[in-house]
């Protein structure tokens, strides 16, 4: 049953070799992508399967025991993301396909998403330091070469600020974990659960804050954020929405792991909370500031970050069940609704609100694919997106934070605000007859491809099926949350004690 483990991770490196063989013809390209895809989430579901009713699953490559060798581990927590994950990589790699405006090097586009979904399914379960940087850059490499695909001006700006950034985050990671093998003799995460004791407390808090800081510079919590709102607009839709989705997800995947398999606390973290309450205010400010849709969109991704830190901060069972709860949801939710902002770009040739305008009237269906996940992003019941609020408002309650509550409540109802901005930017009003500068075809672009609509449509449903399955899921989301702040059984899994 390890091999359910390695699969999701050798199936993508594999597919992406495949795939650059076939350079020269993309229908195959396509082909091997949605197959390889396909069976990673099958997979996914079925470790999903084997970890609920068995437990931590472990994989040790060359059969070396942990801590020495190479370890992958698959928990609740770890593998509720990756299932969540691969339906988001499935859908927007159909997207993508569905898209007739060709990516310039559209060719590289296959393999690198490939190297990408590995790059992401290796950070979820790899169970050691190292190996999670190295996870990570196979991710960000891949990323670096997506986020420039088309080679604007705009593109390739923001894009070497976005390497720069994160190559000096990389740097930072590596340093740290030269470090802590330094002071403690393992880079195992299990093992270093149990070493990390045994240090000077002082050392071990200077740890955590510097983990801290790297998770936080990939994860955008404030105020390392600052080069997200530039980077991702810039991109193609479907690079823009997966990212949107995943990458900083992944960061406060790490940094949740961190801090409660590492630096576990025995009550909430002021730290954290402050960071947690300035991230939901900055970042929802932010997109009010703004006139574009994927900027709207992209300061949302900062802001709702800071929802997920604040299950963390509280450091029990339902703030993190919470938590869990809300990455969930809003891999989801973020990434349709950059979809549906792909749509509108490919309908007008534009993402500027002031340009746009009545496409209720034109384009109804994609008005009510934006409408439903906008409203649960804003936390409207009874979306998705109001459960998972509601679970942290009350894990806030439950241990009287109420100025954090009250923070989280405030930056729902001025997402609302933003999300109304959208809406009557966008889609209420009269028509705009004439076509965006520029565009003498801007009649014929209304006729969105169906694989792009349908695609979107089939995430949305997705998002609206989290109502329908939300006590089961936030049920997992607590077994996941027990076993966090309780991680001897991950411990005895992995070191086999």
């Amino acid at each position: 049953m390890s091999a359910l483990v390695v699969l999701p991770v050798v199936l993508p490196l594999g597919a992406a070799g495949l795939s650059y063989a076939l350079i020269r013809h993309p229908r195959l390209q396509r082909g091997v992508g949605v197959t390889t895809l396909t069976a990673v989430l099958g997979l996914a579901i079925a470790l999903l399967w084997r970890v609920e009713s068995q437990g931590v699953v472990v994989a040790n490559a060359g059969a070396w025991a942990a801590p020495i060798g190479i370890t992958l581990v698959a928990d609740l927590f770890s593998v509720l993301i990756l299932v969540v994950s691969m339906i988001v990589v499935l859908t927007v790699l159909v997207y993508a396909i569905g898209s007739p405006r060709t990516l310039k090097e559209a060719r590289f586009f296959h393999p690198t998403y490939l190297i990408l979904t590995a790059g992401i399914a290796l950070s979820l379960l790899t169970g050691d330091l190292f190996n999670m940087f190295v996870a990570f850059e196979v991710m960000l490499s891949a990323s670096y070469v997506l986020i420039t695909l088309g080679g604007s001006r705009d593109q390739i700006r923001h894009g070497t600020t976005y390497a720069i950034i994160n190559l000096l985050a990389s740097m930072l990671f590596i340093t740290a974990v030269g470090l802590m093998y330094a002071a403690v003799g393992t880079v195992n995460m299990a093992d270093l659960a149990v070493k990390l004791g045994d240090i000077s407390p002082s050392v071990r808090e200077a740890f955590g804050v510097m983990f801290l800081l790297v998770f936080g510079i990939k994860g955008a919590i404030f105020p390392l954020f600052f080069w997200l709102p530039d980077s991702y607009p810039t991109a193609p839709a479907p690079v823009t929405a997966i990212f949107a989705g995943l990458l900083t997800k992944v960061g406060v995947y790490a940094i949740i792991r961190s801090q409660t398999l590492l630096f576990p606390s025995d009550g909430p973290s002021t730290l954290i909370l402050v960071l947690a309450g300035l991230t939901m205010v900055i970042g929802v400010l932010g997109a009010i500031a703004q006139n574009d849709i994927k900027r709207i969109l992209s300061f949302h991704i900062i802001s709702q970050i800071g929802y997920m830190i604040m299950g963390l901060a509280l450091f029990t069972v339902a703030g993190l069940a919470g938590a869990v709860f809300f990455i969930l949801h809003h891999i989801m939710v973020k990434t349709a609704l950059f979809l549906v902002g792909g749509l509108v770009e490919h309908a007008t040739g534009t993402s500027r609100l002031p340009r746009l305008g009545g496409m209720l009237h034109r384009t109804p269906f994609v008005a009510a694919l934006f409408l439903i996940p906008a409203m649960s992003l804003a936390g409207i019941p009874p979306f998705s997106g109001f459960l998972a609020k509601l679970t942290l408002i009350q894990a806030g309650f439950a241990i009287d934070q109420f100025l954090i509550v009250g923070v989280s409540l405030a930056v729902g109802l001025l997402t609302l605000f933003s999300m109304v901005k959208v809406w009557s930017g966008v889609f209420w009003g009269v028509p705009d007859p004439s076509p965006p500068a520029g565009d003498t075809q801007g009649a014929r672009r209304l006729k969105l491809p169906r694989l792009m609509v349908w695609s979107t449509a089939a995430l949305v449903l997705a998002t609206l099926g989290f109502v329908v399955i939300a006590e089961p899921l936030y049920q997992i989301s607590e077994q996941a949350a027990i076993a966090l702040l309780d991680p001897s059984p991950y411990i005895e899994a992995v070191l086999g004690r």
